[in-house]
């Protein structure tokens, strides 16, 4: 529409008696906030997800109760990603939220007495973790991630149900729901996620 034309249309509604011009001016505001909501829903349906941290596998991370913004838009998983998945054989019901230790052809380890994480034989430095890793579960390694897997651990690392169990083991990237960039609420507990880059 031109100037001219919303000029046009201006003049045209100051001459229209006043509860005609509110009952249109209400129905212009209903129709932006209509559109505006309409465009939000689609955004978190298609897009991005809010999603209930459940449990403390991830602290210093992530708190138990902390929501989460997730979204798996052009999203191909990688090493030190935390990430929200569901693991069919371990509760399918429920999404779990970990880090991507390991990615597929890569080779994990780890020295329980140490508590070290060793990736195709190099040390990670994990800044994240709230403790080493100590308790066992059910891995045996070495063990080599297949290609279209990760192999994820809580950042609570003995307070975790994680790939070394073996009711979740390597995650199937298609069970990945997104990766997590930040935590929305609690308000005060606003931040972003970081991977390792």
């Amino acid at each position: 529409m031109s100037r001219s034309e919303r000029q046009k249309k201006k003049e045209e509604r100051k001459q229209l008696p006043a509860d005609v011009q509110f009952r249109r001016d209400l129905y212009d505001w209903i129709q932006c906030l209509l559109m505006a909501l309409i465009v939000c829903v689609v955004f978190f349906i298609y897009f991005v997800r809010v999603i209930d941290v459940s449990g403390t596998s991830m602290l210093p991370t992530l708190n138990n109760g902390d929501k989460m913004l997730v979204s798996d838009l052009f999203y191909k998983a990688k090493q030190g990603d935390v990430v929200v998945f569901r693991a069919e054989n371990y509760d399918p019901n429920k999404a779990l939220v970990k880090r991507v230790i390991a990615t597929g052809g890569q080779t994990v380890n780890i020295d329980f007495q140490a508590g070290v994480v060793y990736v195709d034989g190099q040390p990670l430095e994990e800044d994240y973790i709230n403790e080493p890793t100590k308790t066992q579960l059910q891995f045996i390694g070495p063990a080599e991630v297949p290609e279209g897997c990760v192999f994820v651990l809580g950042d609570n690392r003995n307070a975790s149900t994680d790939s070394r169990h073996s009711a979740i083991g390597m995650v199937d990237e298609r069970l990945i729901l997104g990766k997590v960039y930040g935590v929305i609420f609690p308000l005060d507990g606003f931040r972003l996620v970081h991977g390792w880059d």
